[in-house]
């Protein structure tokens, strides 16, 4: 199968699956499944491309592994913050603005909107599944993985470092600024990016430079979108935030200013 057929059958694939979800979300009345949903969406693309393209085989197992690793780990962290609590604020206060539209305006403004990102981000991992060439694990492939390590590393130990946080009642109305958390605001944000290059960087081993679309699409929306913009807004408000943000880099790690 061709990487444009891929590509649109991927597509057709998220749709369903997002109009599936949308469904169960009406009954359920709570649309934040749909984040749980994010790293499983992935999983199923990889694993359709595994079975249709006519790519290198080792490449094929190297991406398809690392997409099942990183999506399984983000379902089950996202799914367990959830579990029991009420629906996001962010979908909870669009319910509250739309009414008796929320019912049609939540398909497009989350998961339409959420599937369409999803298809157009899972390029690279199609196409590195879709090129036959090199026949051989370049370094390139050996840079990604180790990229894609890093990420993970972040982004896991950043997750496991907050939740532990919270979970102690005397951190209630405190700040977690130790650990990762000293040196960025958000390390499971600049993990999760750098994981995305590790991808491109992958993908560019199989010839596909062209889809660093990608990684910068994903990295834009972590920085300004649904990641660290969204979350500072409601962080300002915390005691103490004002001086952590001072002292501690936004994203990228780096030592905290005196």
């Amino acid at each position: 199968m061709s990487l444009t057929s891929l590509f649109l059958w991927a597509g057709t694939i998220i749709l369903v699956c997002m109009i599936l979800l949308w469904l169960v979300s009406l009954a359920i009345k709570n649309a934040s499944i749909v984040d749980i949903f994010w790293g499983i969406g992935f999983i199923i693309i990889v694993w359709f491309a595994f079975v249709f393209a006519q790519g290198y085989l080792p490449r094929k197992n190297l991406i398809c592994t690392l997409v099942t690793l990183w999506g399984l780990r983000l379902a089950l962290h996202i799914g367990i913050r959830n579990w029991g609590k009420p629906e996001d604020f962010r979908y909870a206060k669009w319910r509250e603005e739309n009414g008796t539209r929320w019912w049609w305006f939540s398909f497009f403004q989350v998961f339409l909107l959420q599937g369409f990102l999803m298809w157009i981000i899972s390029a690279p991992l199609l196409a590195a599944q879709a090129s036959g060439f090199p026949v051989i694990l370049t370094p390139l492939d050996l840079i990604g993985a180790s990229l894609w390590t890093l990420g993970l590393l972040f982004e896991s130990i950043g997750d496991l470092q907050l939740m532990l946080f919270k979970a102690n009642p005397n951190n209630k109305d405190k700040l977690l600024t130790n650990g990762l958390w000293k040196y960025t605001r958000h390390p499971n944000y600049f993990g999760e990016a750098v994981l995305w290059w590790g991808y491109y960087v992958i993908a560019l081993a199989a010839g596909s430079w062209w889809t660093i679309f990608s990684p910068i699409l994903m990295t834009w929306l972590l920085l300004r979108v649904s990641g660290v913009a969204m979350l500072e807004q409601t962080m300002k408000i915390k005691p103490g935030y004002e001086e952590y943000m001072q002292k501690t880099s936004a994203f990228i790690p780096w030592f905290p200013k005196n």
